[in-house]
Protein backbone atom coordinates (compact mmCIF):
# COMPACT_ATOMS: atom_id res chain seq x y z
CA UNK A 1 0.00 0.00 0.00
CA UNK A 2 1.07 3.68 -1.01
CA UNK A 3 2.30 5.59 2.28
CA UNK A 4 0.58 8.74 2.23
CA UNK A 5 1.24 11.41 5.24
CA UNK A 6 -2.67 12.33 5.00
CA UNK A 7 -1.46 15.96 5.80
CA UNK A 8 -4.11 18.67 6.74
CA UNK A 9 -3.79 22.06 6.67
CA UNK A 10 -5.24 25.97 6.43
CA UNK A 11 -3.34 28.90 5.51
CA UNK A 12 -4.02 32.26 4.77
CA UNK A 13 -1.60 35.05 3.28
CA UNK A 14 0.94 31.74 1.58
CA UNK A 15 1.27 31.42 -2.21
CA UNK A 16 3.15 28.28 -3.92
CA UNK A 17 5.33 29.34 -6.46
CA UNK A 18 6.04 26.70 -9.18
CA UNK A 19 5.41 23.38 -9.03
CA UNK A 20 6.36 21.11 -5.97
CA UNK A 21 9.06 18.94 -6.27
CA UNK A 22 9.05 15.78 -3.84
CA UNK A 23 10.64 12.50 -4.24
CA UNK A 24 9.48 9.08 -2.28
CA UNK A 25 12.06 6.38 -1.00
CA UNK A 26 11.71 3.44 1.36
CA UNK A 27 9.77 5.19 4.33
CA UNK A 28 10.17 8.88 3.43
CA UNK A 29 8.10 11.57 1.59
CA UNK A 30 10.02 14.43 0.99
CA UNK A 31 8.53 17.73 -0.45
CA UNK A 32 10.83 21.06 -1.20
CA UNK A 33 8.27 24.03 -1.43
CA UNK A 34 8.52 27.70 -1.98
CA UNK A 35 6.32 30.28 -1.26
CA UNK A 36 5.47 33.83 -1.07
CA UNK A 37 4.52 35.45 1.91
CA UNK A 38 2.27 38.25 2.41
CA UNK A 39 2.60 40.12 5.62
CA UNK A 40 1.04 38.11 8.46
CA UNK A 41 0.83 34.96 7.02
CA UNK A 42 0.07 31.69 8.73
CA UNK A 43 -1.47 28.24 8.87
CA UNK A 44 -2.44 25.42 10.79
CA UNK A 45 -1.44 21.79 10.19
CA UNK A 46 -1.87 18.22 11.51
CA UNK A 47 -0.31 15.02 10.06
CA UNK A 48 -1.33 11.36 10.65
CA UNK A 49 2.62 10.83 9.77
CA UNK A 50 5.57 12.51 12.09
CA UNK A 51 7.31 14.83 10.08
CA UNK A 52 10.73 17.03 10.20
CA UNK A 53 10.61 20.31 8.23
CA UNK A 54 13.67 22.48 7.60
CA UNK A 55 13.82 26.09 6.69
CA UNK A 56 16.41 26.09 3.07
CA UNK A 57 15.99 29.67 2.50
CA UNK A 58 14.57 32.78 3.53
CA UNK A 59 14.10 36.08 2.05
CA UNK A 60 13.68 39.16 4.31
CA UNK A 61 10.73 41.70 3.70
CA UNK A 62 13.03 44.46 6.07
CA UNK A 63 16.63 43.96 7.83
CA UNK A 64 18.14 40.33 7.69
CA UNK A 65 17.22 38.53 11.02
CA UNK A 66 14.29 40.61 12.20
CA UNK A 67 11.52 38.62 12.24
CA UNK A 68 11.49 34.80 11.44
CA UNK A 69 8.97 32.15 11.33
CA UNK A 70 6.88 31.42 14.91
CA UNK A 71 5.62 28.09 15.68
CA UNK A 72 3.17 26.97 18.32
CA UNK A 73 1.27 24.10 19.28
CA UNK A 74 -2.57 24.34 18.90
CA UNK A 75 -4.21 25.04 21.14
CA UNK A 76 -1.03 26.68 22.11
CA UNK A 77 1.05 25.96 25.40
CA UNK A 78 3.28 28.21 26.34
CA UNK A 79 4.81 31.08 24.28
CA UNK A 80 5.32 29.86 20.64
CA UNK A 81 9.15 28.73 19.01
CA UNK A 82 10.61 31.48 16.73
CA UNK A 83 12.59 29.67 14.32
CA UNK A 84 15.60 31.56 13.18
CA UNK A 85 18.55 31.32 10.71
CA UNK A 86 20.08 29.66 13.42
CA UNK A 87 17.51 27.36 14.67
CA UNK A 88 15.71 26.19 10.90
CA UNK A 89 14.42 23.01 12.30
CA UNK A 90 11.10 21.40 13.48
CA UNK A 91 10.17 17.99 14.10
CA UNK A 92 6.43 17.51 14.51
CA UNK A 93 4.91 14.30 15.80
CA UNK A 94 2.15 12.35 14.15
CA UNK A 95 -1.13 13.87 15.27
CA UNK A 96 0.31 17.14 17.06
CA UNK A 97 -1.45 20.48 15.71
CA UNK A 98 0.58 23.19 15.43
CA UNK A 99 0.13 26.73 13.78
CA UNK A 100 2.99 28.58 12.00
CA UNK A 101 3.19 32.75 11.93
CA UNK A 102 5.59 34.53 9.62
CA UNK A 103 7.52 37.64 10.18
CA UNK A 104 8.91 40.08 8.31
CA UNK A 105 9.67 37.13 5.14
CA UNK A 106 8.88 38.29 2.21
CA UNK A 107 10.06 34.33 0.61
CA UNK A 108 10.82 31.09 1.87
CA UNK A 109 11.90 27.69 0.73
CA UNK A 110 11.59 24.69 3.10
CA UNK A 111 11.85 21.12 3.00
CA UNK A 112 9.18 18.65 4.72
CA UNK A 113 10.25 15.02 5.47
CA UNK A 114 7.78 12.62 6.47
CA UNK A 115 8.54 9.57 7.66
CA UNK A 116 5.91 6.13 7.18
CA UNK A 117 6.30 4.48 10.84
CA UNK A 118 5.12 1.12 9.30
CA UNK A 119 7.78 0.96 7.27
CA UNK A 120 10.71 2.64 9.17
CA UNK A 121 9.41 0.52 12.29
CA UNK A 122 10.06 -2.66 10.49
CA UNK A 123 13.31 -1.89 9.08
CA UNK A 124 14.59 -0.35 12.29
CA UNK A 125 12.67 -2.61 14.89
CA UNK A 126 13.58 -2.27 18.27
CA UNK A 127 16.02 0.01 17.94
CA UNK A 128 13.54 3.35 17.83
CA UNK A 129 13.00 5.45 20.89
CA UNK A 130 9.20 5.85 20.86
CA UNK A 131 9.66 8.62 23.24
CA UNK A 132 12.19 10.45 20.73
CA UNK A 133 9.33 9.59 17.88
CA UNK A 134 6.58 11.08 20.16
CA UNK A 135 8.10 14.42 21.53
CA UNK A 136 8.06 17.52 19.78
CA UNK A 137 11.36 19.81 19.04
CA UNK A 138 9.96 23.03 18.05
CA UNK A 139 13.22 24.88 17.99
CA UNK A 140 16.14 23.15 16.91
CA UNK A 141 19.47 23.62 15.06
CA UNK A 142 21.67 20.32 13.97
CA UNK A 143 24.18 20.83 11.01
CA UNK A 144 24.27 17.28 10.41
CA UNK A 145 20.98 17.18 10.11
CA UNK A 146 20.57 20.37 7.79
CA UNK A 147 23.75 19.04 5.76
CA UNK A 148 21.79 15.96 4.98
CA UNK A 149 18.31 17.96 4.30
CA UNK A 150 20.22 20.18 1.72
CA UNK A 151 21.51 17.18 -0.03
CA UNK A 152 17.66 15.40 -0.33
CA UNK A 153 16.16 18.70 -0.83
CA UNK A 154 18.75 19.21 -4.34
CA UNK A 155 17.74 15.00 -4.95
CA UNK A 156 13.74 16.50 -5.34
CA UNK A 157 14.60 19.93 -7.21
CA UNK A 158 17.85 18.65 -9.94
CA UNK A 159 16.77 17.12 -12.74
CA UNK A 160 20.11 14.70 -13.18
CA UNK A 161 19.17 13.28 -9.49
CA UNK A 162 21.00 9.92 -8.19
CA UNK A 163 19.91 6.60 -7.84
CA UNK A 164 17.20 6.03 -5.59
CA UNK A 165 19.54 4.22 -2.87
CA UNK A 166 21.55 7.34 -2.94
CA UNK A 167 18.54 9.13 -2.01
CA UNK A 168 17.09 6.21 0.40
CA UNK A 169 20.53 6.64 1.81
CA UNK A 170 20.30 10.37 2.58
CA UNK A 171 16.78 9.61 4.04
CA UNK A 172 18.05 6.83 5.80
CA UNK A 173 20.49 8.51 7.76
CA UNK A 174 18.71 11.64 8.53
CA UNK A 175 16.17 9.57 10.18
CA UNK A 176 18.90 7.49 12.11
CA UNK A 177 20.69 11.03 13.16
CA UNK A 178 17.38 12.45 14.12
CA UNK A 179 16.14 9.63 16.35
CA UNK A 180 19.56 9.55 17.31
CA UNK A 181 19.16 5.35 16.72
CA UNK A 182 22.00 3.41 17.39
CA UNK A 183 22.59 -0.28 18.24
CA UNK A 184 22.08 -1.62 21.57
CA UNK A 185 25.07 -3.15 23.17
CA UNK A 186 25.93 -6.50 23.26
CA UNK A 187 22.44 -6.85 20.81
CA UNK A 188 22.80 -9.87 17.83
CA UNK A 189 21.62 -8.89 14.49
CA UNK A 190 18.18 -8.39 13.68
CA UNK A 191 16.40 -10.73 11.95
CA UNK A 192 13.12 -11.11 10.51
CA UNK A 193 9.86 -11.83 12.39
CA UNK A 194 8.59 -15.31 11.61
CA UNK A 195 5.34 -14.12 9.91
CA UNK A 196 7.61 -11.86 7.51
CA UNK A 197 10.47 -14.87 7.17
CA UNK A 198 7.48 -17.11 6.22
CA UNK A 199 5.96 -14.73 3.60
CA UNK A 200 9.28 -13.84 2.28
CA UNK A 201 10.27 -18.55 2.01
CA UNK A 202 6.94 -18.95 0.17
CA UNK A 203 7.22 -16.31 -2.61
CA UNK A 204 10.60 -17.58 -3.28
CA UNK A 205 9.83 -21.36 -3.42
CA UNK A 206 6.89 -20.45 -5.88
CA UNK A 207 9.34 -18.14 -7.84
CA UNK A 208 12.24 -20.10 -7.56
CA UNK A 209 12.34 -20.95 -11.50
CA UNK A 210 12.74 -17.39 -12.91
CA UNK A 211 15.09 -14.07 -11.53
CA UNK A 212 13.76 -12.78 -8.29
CA UNK A 213 15.31 -8.89 -7.50
CA UNK A 214 16.41 -8.74 -4.41
CA UNK A 215 14.52 -5.53 -4.25
CA UNK A 216 11.45 -7.08 -5.02
CA UNK A 217 12.23 -9.41 -1.69
CA UNK A 218 13.05 -6.15 0.29
CA UNK A 219 9.63 -4.36 -0.72
CA UNK A 220 7.67 -7.86 0.29
CA UNK A 221 9.36 -7.11 3.70
CA UNK A 222 9.03 -4.14 3.80
CA UNK A 223 12.77 -2.86 4.30
CA UNK A 224 15.66 -1.62 2.53
CA UNK A 225 17.39 -4.22 0.31
CA UNK A 226 20.76 -3.78 2.57
CA UNK A 227 18.84 -4.50 5.49
CA UNK A 228 16.73 -6.95 4.20
CA UNK A 229 19.57 -9.19 3.29
CA UNK A 230 21.36 -8.92 6.59
CA UNK A 231 18.07 -9.53 8.89
CA UNK A 232 17.29 -12.77 5.87
CA UNK A 233 20.99 -14.35 6.45
CA UNK A 234 20.55 -13.90 10.41
CA UNK A 235 17.38 -15.47 9.97
CA UNK A 236 18.36 -18.55 8.08
CA UNK A 237 22.10 -18.52 7.50
CA UNK A 238 22.25 -18.01 4.31
CA UNK A 239 21.61 -15.29 1.90
CA UNK A 240 18.54 -14.81 -0.11
CA UNK A 241 20.44 -16.41 -3.53
CA UNK A 242 21.27 -19.17 -1.90
CA UNK A 243 17.86 -19.84 -0.33
CA UNK A 244 16.69 -19.70 -3.81
CA UNK A 245 19.30 -22.27 -5.75
CA UNK A 246 18.28 -24.43 -2.42
CA UNK A 247 14.72 -24.25 -3.61
CA UNK A 248 15.68 -24.42 -7.61
CA UNK A 249 17.49 -27.49 -6.36
CA UNK A 250 14.50 -29.09 -4.54
CA UNK A 251 12.31 -28.29 -7.58
CA UNK A 252 14.83 -30.37 -9.68
CA UNK A 253 14.65 -32.88 -6.99
CA UNK A 254 10.56 -33.35 -7.61
CA UNK A 255 10.59 -33.66 -11.51
CA UNK A 256 13.53 -36.02 -11.79
CA UNK A 257 11.49 -38.30 -9.71
CA UNK A 258 9.52 -38.75 -13.18
CA UNK A 259 11.63 -41.21 -15.33
CA UNK A 260 10.68 -39.59 -18.22
CA UNK A 261 12.57 -36.16 -17.69
CA UNK A 262 16.01 -35.71 -18.43
CA UNK A 263 18.51 -33.72 -16.39
CA UNK A 264 18.14 -31.45 -19.51
CA UNK A 265 14.69 -30.79 -19.37
CA UNK A 266 14.67 -30.28 -15.64
CA UNK A 267 17.21 -28.13 -15.62
CA UNK A 268 15.17 -25.80 -18.36
CA UNK A 269 12.05 -26.77 -15.90
CA UNK A 270 13.67 -25.69 -12.91
CA UNK A 271 14.73 -22.20 -13.88
CA UNK A 272 18.83 -23.21 -14.82
CA UNK A 273 20.78 -21.80 -16.83
CA UNK A 274 21.73 -24.95 -18.92
CA UNK A 275 22.80 -28.67 -17.83
CA UNK A 276 25.94 -28.06 -16.75
CA UNK A 277 24.61 -25.28 -14.48
CA UNK A 278 22.24 -27.50 -12.33
CA UNK A 279 24.59 -30.07 -12.49
CA UNK A 280 27.31 -27.56 -10.43
CA UNK A 281 24.65 -26.39 -8.20
CA UNK A 282 22.81 -29.69 -7.50
CA UNK A 283 26.48 -31.64 -6.65
CA UNK A 284 27.28 -28.34 -4.51
CA UNK A 285 23.72 -28.54 -2.45
CA UNK A 286 23.52 -32.82 -2.66
CA UNK A 287 26.84 -33.97 -3.33
CA UNK A 288 26.12 -35.75 -5.86
CA UNK A 289 24.77 -35.15 -10.08
CA UNK A 290 21.27 -34.74 -11.23
CA UNK A 291 21.70 -38.27 -13.27
CA UNK A 292 23.29 -39.87 -10.34
CA UNK A 293 20.81 -39.52 -7.93
CA UNK A 294 17.70 -39.76 -10.38
CA UNK A 295 19.13 -43.51 -11.48
CA UNK A 296 19.54 -43.97 -6.89
CA UNK A 297 16.09 -42.98 -6.94
CA UNK A 298 14.94 -45.63 -9.46
CA UNK A 299 17.55 -48.73 -7.97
Amino acid sequence: MTFHPRMQSSTEGITILGDLRWRAWNGVIADVWNVECARGAGGEYVSQAPRLVVVLDQQWDGPDGDGGLHVTESPARGTGHRIDPREPMSYVPAGLRVRSRVENIRRLTHLDLHFDMEVLGARFMDEIDRHAVETPRLKFSDERLLALARLIAAECTEPSAFHDLYGDSLASALFVALLRIGPKPGRRRAQLPPRQLRRVIDYIEEHCSRTIRLQELADLAGLSPTYFCSAFKASTGMPPHKWQMRARVDRAKALLSAPDMTPAAVADAAGFSDQAHLTRVFRQIVGTTPAAWQRDRAA
